[in-house]
């Protein structure tokens, strides 16, 4: 019997086990790592929600995953669903001890990270469309199988939220671009080996970040994220705050995370905030 509707038991569907929370545990939470506690609930509004709600009582470190989110959110308060246990839906807390203004960096960072892990475990190739979508090719095409959100919490903390299309079907998706490490061809769809290997790649990540005082390009974060994003380099139209619209080429990262696009005019602009569309050529 299988199903993809609904939370239902949790074999409902064979080919969507449950994840095994103790056992992420062992592997995960360790004295001397980054993770410091590893929750796993059946059903959630929103992952991010419910670990900024508890941001000043629990240490740096927490992770809250969900088998189901029945309120996901994305960037721009856009929605975001899937059937239970047919993706990766986890945000981790963070209290950076490094200088503000580079927390923005943090989407960026986990964008890498996510990607260098999948990749590994999962055997598929990944890309970072600015500033937070993961992508990988499906038939030929380019299509959304990951997001990320990250949202202040608490006094002095971050939750970073991040989802992960892994066994979602063709008639599953959600809208045309969307995509799954399935439908790309993983050679892996195990997601407790898959949570591993982001965790284990955003701890890596996350502190060396930190030890580099947040620097992009000390510890390494500015150089990945260009080599592995595939905004640069393309014409791009950015829907920006105000009803303003701006095309041109992606043609950098500046030092704030932001895209800096090359318009008609011969003058540059860059980006810290707005929708970016990848045009056809």
């Amino acid at each position: 019997m299988t199903s993809s509707q609904g939370s239902g038991g949790p074999w409902s569907d064979l080919d969507r086990p449950p994840l095994n929370a103790p056992g992420l545990r062992r592997a995960l939470v360790t004295p001397d790592g980054p993770w410091t506690s590893l929750d796993v609930v059946t059903s959630t509004g929103s992952t991010n929600s419910d670990l900024a709600a508890r941001a000043d009582e629990l240490p740096e470190g927490a992770v809250l995953v969900a088998e189901e989110q029945t309120s996901g959110r994305g960037r721009l308060d856009r929605s975001w669903t899937a059937p239970a246990r047919s993706g990766l839906f986890v945000s981790v807390l963070l209290k950076p001890e490094v200088p503000v203004h580079r927390w923005g960096w943090l989407p960026l960072l986990t964008g890498v990270a996510a990607a260098t892990g999948l990749a590994k475990a999962a055997g598929v190739d990944m890309s970072l469309k600015w500033p937070n979508d993961l992508l990988v090719s499906v038939d030929g095409e380019e299509r959304k199988t990951g997001g990320i959100l990250a949202e202040r919490a608490g006094a002095d903390g971050i939750v970073v939220g991040l989802g992960i299309n892994v066994t979602l079907r063709a008639d599953e998706l959600p809208v045309p671009a969307a995509g799954s490490l399935l439908l790309a061809g993983a050679v892996s769809t195990d997601r407790d080996t898959l949570l591993r290997a982001v965790l284990r790649s955003l701890g890596q990540w996350y502190g060396d970040w930190v030890r580099a005082d947040g620097d992009p390009d000390v510890s390494g974060l500015q150089a990945a994220y260009a080599a592995g994003c595939a905004t640069l380099g393309r014409r791009v139209r950015a829907d920006l705050p105000g009803e303003r619209m701006l095309e041109g080429e992606a043609v950098a990262l500046d030092g704030d995370g932001r895209l800096v696009v090359a318009t008609e005019g011969g003058g540059t602009e860059a980006v810290g905030a707005g929708d970016i569309v990848h045009l056809r050529t």
